[in-house]
């Protein structure tokens, strides 16, 4: 699906890496009771395990080969939430994926979490947390492929096609603090964390006297430790992520999509399957939301022309409003938040309009922003 583009990919990307190590786990997933406020998220980590034993090994294999379905995902505690809320939609809607083993969930090391000592942007951006995965599809290890959407590079693999989307969650980042209510009311000199270059330009056009670290990753609970710690006086969140993870207390406010436009496909679940197998395809058209389809389409269209580096804050939003047409809000902004550049397009709620508008929108911005914007 069209050519690459924004989402850059570093050399290490795109020399072919030894077939990723997966292994497979079922059950439900479960986050409740994890509060900042009584700091009871001390508990224990989960250690997810490899499996050496050649013998153990070999038996798993021949198990997830019964299997009609092998959904592969990543292993935070969010990602296996989103397969975990795909699986349950599958087994609801066809009697014969309601059996027991008949779905099973396979976790796959991606390069993003192993490397997590570096900005994204430094170390291949985006499709570090899809690559492993889309290979897996592609070699047979799995039969469908769980992502989040803000993760998934304009271009898709060869083979693959991605033709569900679950329905969105709520689009909008919280904001998470020990010592204040919201962005404005921070000391100057804060620190916020977030890993996201769209969250720090916005901060920082909006707050000059915060600062930004930059380098602050991990899973919503490593990072909500790492609050808790006193690293950082706060940190912002999608708000989607928290809900999935039944995670909402520890929000201390949420920021209006005027304050913060979120990235683009932010809440939303993309399922991808290879573009031979109809069988998947028909399975996953029956999940298929295409309200969030076609919102997701329209703020691609806009990322894809905007072809910026990984290096370039990008927000876009697309939305059904009260008359049925489309409403979408763009942004381009330089990452210490001194240019923010914004475009809004309205028009009607159908696929060719939608991608149509996210297009000229980013040619808008691309005019706007000059050369060289983009280069840095």
């Amino acid at each position: 699906m069209g050519t690459p583009s924004s989402l850059c990919t570093s050399q290490a990307l795109m020399s072919r890496p030894s077939r990723p190590a997966i292994f497979c786990t079922s059950g439900s997933v479960s986050f409740t009771g994890f509060s900042l406020k009584t700091q009871a998220f001390f508990r224990k980590k989960q250690t997810l395990r490899f499996v050496k034993a050649s013998v153990a090994v070999e038996q798993q294999a021949q198990e997830a080969k019964l299997a009609l379905i092998r959904i592969g995902t990543r292993g935070s505690p969010l990602a296996l939430a989103q397969a975990h809320e795909t699986r349950d939609k599958l087994m609801a809607s066809h009697a014969e994926l309601a059996e027991d083993g008949a779905i099973q969930i396979v976790i796959i090391k991606t390069t993003g979490d192993k490397i997590l000592s570096q900005p994204l942007a430094d170390i291949g951006g985006k499709g570090l947390f899809t690559k492993e995965i889309d290979e897996a599809l592609i070699n047979g290890d799995i039969d469908i492929a769980v992502h989040s959407m803000k993760d998934v590079p304009t271009y898709l693999p060869e083979m693959t096609i991605l033709p569900c989307n679950l329905p969105r969650e709520d689009v909008r980042d919280a904001f998470i603090s020990m010592s204040a209510t919201s962005l404005a009311d921070l000391p100057a000199g804060s620190i916020v964390g977030t890993a996201s270059l769209r969250r720090k330009s916005q901060i920082l056009h909006r707050f000059p006297s915060l600062s930004v670290e930059e380098n602050f990753r991990g899973n919503v609970q490593t990072r909500l430790r790492k609050l808790n710690e006193g690293v950082v006086k706060a940190t912002l969140l999608a708000l989607a992520g928290l809900k999935r993870l039944n995670m909402t207390e520890n929000v201390t406010s949420i920021l209006p999509i005027d304050d913060m436009l979120p990235a683009v496909a932010q809440g939303a679940i993309g399922i991808a399957c290879r573009d031979s197998d109809d069988k998947m395809a028909n399975y996953l058209a029956s999940l298929n939301h295409e309200e969030t389809r076609l919102a997701v389409a329209c703020e691609r269209a806009f990322l894809e022309t905007l072809d910026g580096s990984c290096r370039t804050p990008i927000a876009g939003y697309a939305r059904r409003d009260e008359n049925g047409d489309c409403i979408f809000k763009g942004l381009v902004a330089s990452p210490d938040g001194t240019r923010v550049l914004k475009t809004s397009r309205k028009g009607p709620y159908a696929f060719d309009d939608m991608i149509a508008m996210g297009k000229d929108a980013g040619k808008e911005l691309l005019s706007q922003a000059g050369p060289g914007f983009f280069d840095r």
